[in-house]
């Protein structure tokens, strides 16, 4: 289930592209569907939102609408490796929204994360029809990088003041689904040109690639440890640019594929050795 839902999550940059309506659109339709999509399918969704809910929501739904716009206009690979850059954030702002204060052994990793993530800026990257305008993309796959750790470190914050089950976690999804929603939609009518194709893609994003990925998640992660889950789930970034060449024939720079390997190598080392002092 848990490898199921990397290869769910996988498709989005490059189903993205494939549709032709614009950014905003895309970033719109998909989440208001996607948040329909949650509330069907995780019950505990739709009861017990706080204010802790919106305010994880509005980070969640950031997220969302940042993924999309640099999937338009830079390569799958380097949004995907910039947006996870997360945990170099997570770190770096655990200790005031946390109280999570950065260990020694933290540095090493940190250093490496902002390195791997240096290396996309070395070069904007080879340009293409899907990927109009790298450096622009590029800035906003790390904007969706910060909106991400804000989501994780939301969603501990929820877990804290909750009964430890996934219903606070499926109410912020559901929510940041609808404030993406509701947020971008303004900029997103009226629809041109639309084709039966686009609403199919659309309708792929929010229904499978988030809503079916995100079920199959909660429910893999119960019988799989922590270590295996973390890593497993890095099959995301890896599989995304391979979809994106196969459909569109991208083809990240070298120092694209040289910050994404030390940013998933990065990720990799510090979840094996998290787990081994655990």
């Amino acid at each position: 289930m848990v490898v199921a839902a990397a290869v769910l999550f996988s498709t989005g940059g490059a189903v993205i592209k494939a549709c032709t309506l614009s950014g905003w659109q895309v970033a719109s339709f998909r989440s208001g569907i996607a948040f329909l999509a949650v509330l069907a399918m995780v019950p505990t969704a739709r009861r017990g939102w706080t204010r802790r809910t919106f305010a994880v929501g509005v980070a969640y739904a950031a997220t969302m609408v940042l993924y999309v716009l640099a999937n338009k206009l830079t390569t799958a690979a380097n949004t995907i490796f910039l947006q996870d850059t997360a945990p170099m954030y997570v770190l770096l702002l655990g200790p005031w929204l946390l109280g999570e204060h950065i260990r020694r052994r933290d540095l090493p990793f940190m250093v490496s994360m902002a390195a791997g993530m240096a290396l996309f800026f070395v070069s904007s990257g080879p340009v293409f029809a899907t990927a109009p305008d790298p450096l622009t993309g590029n800035i906003l796959g790390v904007a969706a990088g910060v909106c991400w750790a804000l989501t994780i470190m939301g969603l501990r914050w929820l877990g804290r003041a909750s009964d430890g089950s996934h219903g606070a976690s499926a109410g912020a999804v559901a929510c940041g689904n609808l404030i993406a929603f509701a947020a971008t939609l303004p900029l997103a009518i009226p629809v041109h040109g639309g084709t039966s194709l686009d609403w199919g893609l659309i309708s792929f994003l929010g229904v499978v690639q988030i809503g079916v990925a995100y079920v199959l998640l909660t429910r893999g992660v119960r019988s799989v440890p922590a270590l295996e889950a973390s890593l497993l789930l890095l099959f995301e970034p890896v599989l995304n640019p391979i979809w994106a060449w196969i459909i569109q024939g991208e083809h990240p720079g070298p120092w694209a594929l040289l910050g994404g390997a030390v940013i998933l190598g990065a990720t990799a080392t510090k979840t094996w050795a998290d787990s081994r002092r655990s």
